[in-house]
């Protein structure tokens, strides 16, 4: 038996990461401990350190409940201390404990974790470029883990579209695209194809973070994408186009094991391109997600149980049974309140180190019909979510009304330049006309885009909300080259049509609207204009201005600024245009002599810190 490690590095993301929820099936079916940790490393290293050091005690010293002291432990192996007053004071002078204190104090602070590389595999996913830094710094840690470094795996997205600079980074050659050939980790013999395997959902709940979108079915139906955008980095994550990939097996096995999930996520790129599309909405129809399909929550308690006893990711099950049961004391009240909760502080359920499985069987014994009772048993509605869109250019009426067969919702539909806007109104006239009254997209912009094409776009959205009678949110988002060496690791790079200032404009308006655009014509023609000169007006407005735009419209000073840009001279102009394009003001003590240009461009000098000081102390 092998020990597995999983590591996300330590960003914040809405989904789990699928890759390793794969490669944790893959090793269980083989037998392998498998970790999973999100989350600190450095953390993750001191309780791992720390549950050695209490197996070592409890050997040394049975009567004593040392995981009931977990916390205190790991502070003491950590800094050496301990607090005054505290029953470890006493306990660590024992003859037999002693000396273990020592050896785990000195075996953290000198590093022997690392000496020992107690892992035999880590596997490290990655997301966005973006996160180059906290990604990197993941993939060296793991170095320091695993007994052979050929034994760091690193693939996903960022490993994929930067291979390269990954290697050059961490000297680990990464894997690039999805890990659908059998043998891709190097077990020879193992005839499974990773890709193809259901996700393991219990790695979940071994950490303490919770990804936004949890409680779905995760999955894909087709694979890669047949349009070769030249934004786009799917022909490199999937080079591949896959007509068809079952789902039906997969959502068996996910509800048989980890209980009925609310939703169906689907990653797809671009389902409508598959000749099996409507053989994948029929199969989707038959997995439980037909139009006005209901959700029923299972009884969570009941299933962590089931995989407790079936020895199924005890890690995360004995968490995962002491969160639920906390959950569930907080829920009640009066005696019956008190009565819980001195059973599971009794039964020392309070913290997952120092439950064990023995003891929630005992407690789930004498809770369970009142559990049972308490729990929602309400229906809500279910939802299908193309997560990634759908082809506006593929949309037929035929479709559409398929489509409708499912309970879609959002339906997704791309915009990405204001050059498709008849075919995307089409296709949403068509998604009205079959009943389908939730939408959403991401509106690319800061690529060959020009800004008005965004407004254009973001505006028409607004109209078919009121004339179709429609919800559709749409969410901006701004273009960047995550294969561009120059700046795949930030978010700097600005588009041919754009400039600095005219993207912290956007940025400035999304940051009120929460960054997404829904319907009301009024509100959205005050955030961004009722037209396309009041939108441009926006984009040179001082960044303070757009964010307070109430306090310094009421003052008169956006009047005051914008009467003061306009009335420049057209030379004037082209002098003050770059710098406000570039948005660094530091150097505008140069227009001093040239009253009219050093009071255009002191408004913009205006900080938000001040701006708010002033707005507090005149409420």
């Amino acid at each position: 038996m092998r020990n597995i490690l999983l590591l996300e590095p330590n960003y914040k993301n809405k989904y789990p990461p699928m890759g390793l929820m794969k490669i944790a099936k893959y090793h269980r079916m083989l037998g392998d401990n498998v970790v999973f940790f999100k989350g600190d490393l450095k953390v993750f290293v001191l309780e791992e350190i720390t549950r050695k050091a209490i197996a070592s005690l409890a050997d040394a010293v049975s009567t004593i409940n040392w995981e009931n002291k977990f916390p205190e432990i790991m502070t003491f192996i950590k800094t050496g201390h301990i607090e005054n007053g505290s029953e470890l004071e006493v306990l660590r002078s024992m003859p037999l404990a002693s000396p273990w204190f020592k050896y785990y104090r000195e075996y953290y602070y000198k590093r022997k974790y690392f000496d020992e590389k107690p892992w035999d595999r880590v596997c490290v996913t990655t997301l966005f470029t973006f996160y180059w830094e906290i990604t990197i710094e993941t993939i060296l840690f793991a170095k320091k883990l695993v007994k052979d470094p050929k034994q760091i795996l690193v693939g996903g997205v960022m490993a994929t579209v930067v291979a390269d600079e990954v290697k050059k980074a961490t000297g680990i050659k990464p894997y690039k695209g999805c890990i659908n050939k059998k043998s891709i980790l190097g077990d020879h013999g193992i005839n499974i194809n990773i890709d193809d395997l259901s996700l393991d959902y219990s790695i979940l709940h071994e950490i303490d973070y919770e990804y936004p979108e949890m409680g779905s079915y995760y999955g894909y139906t087709t694979r890669g994408c047949k349009n070769g955008c030249p934004f786009c980095a799917v022909p490199i994550i999937e080079p591949e186009f896959k007509d068809y990939l079952p789902l039906t097996e997969k959502i068996e096995e996910t509800r048989r094991l980890f209980g009925d999930q609310h939703h169906l996520l689907l990653l797809d790129n671009n389902v409508l391109a598959s000749d099996c599309f409507f053989k994948i909405i029929d199969e989707i129809k038959s997995c439980g997600f037909a139009k006005d399909a209901k959700y029923r929550k299972p009884n969570q308690f009941e299933i962590a149980i089931a995989r407790l006893m079936d020895g199924y990711n005890d890690r995360a099950y004995i968490r995962r049974s002491v969160k639920l049961l906390r959950e569930f004391v907080n829920k009640l009240s009066g005696e019956e309140q008190q009565t819980v909760y001195k059973l599971l502080s009794d039964n020392l359920l309070l913290n997952h180190y120092t439950a064990t499985k023995e003891k929630i069987y005992h407690v789930y014994e004498q809770v369970k019909e009142l559990y049972e009772s308490k729990r929602p048993r309400g229906y809500r509605n279910r939802y299908v979510d193309f997560n990634q869109g759908v082809d506006a250019r593929r949309i037929t009426d035929k479709k559409m009304k398929k489509l409708s067969e499912v309970a879609i919702r959002p339906l997704r539909i791309a915009f990405d330049d204001w050059k498709s806007h008849k075919i995307y109104r089409h296709a949403v006239e068509l998604a009205a006309k079959y009943k389908i009254k939730n939408l959403s997209n991401y509106l690319l912009y800061n690529f060959n885009d020009k800004p008005v094409d965004l407004y254009r776009r973001m505006k028409l959205n607004v109209e078919l909300c009121e004339t179709l009678d429609l919800n559709i949110y749409s969410f901006p988002m701004k273009y960047h080259p995550i294969m561009d060496s120059d700046y795949f690791q930030n978010r700097e790079y600005t588009g041919k049509y754009w400039n600095r200032k005219f993207i912290r404009a956007i940025q400035a308006v999304l940051n009120a609207t929460k960054g997404k655009i829904g319907k009301g014509k009024e509100f959205f023609e005050k955030a961004f204009g009722a037209n396309e000169e009041e939108f441009e007006k926006i984009l040179y407005m001082p960044e303070t201005f757009i964010i307070y735009r109430f306090y310094f419209e009421g003052i008169g000073q956006t009047q005051q600024w914008w009467s003061a840009y306009s009335s420049l001279p057209d030379k004037e102009k082209e002098a003050v245009n770059p710098i406000i394009h570039s948005n660094d003001f530091s150097g505008i003590d140069k227009f001093k002599e040239n009253k009219k240009i050093y009071q255009v461009l002191s408004y913009y000098t205006i900080t938000r810190t001040s701006a708010q000081k002033v707005i507090s102390s005149t409420r």
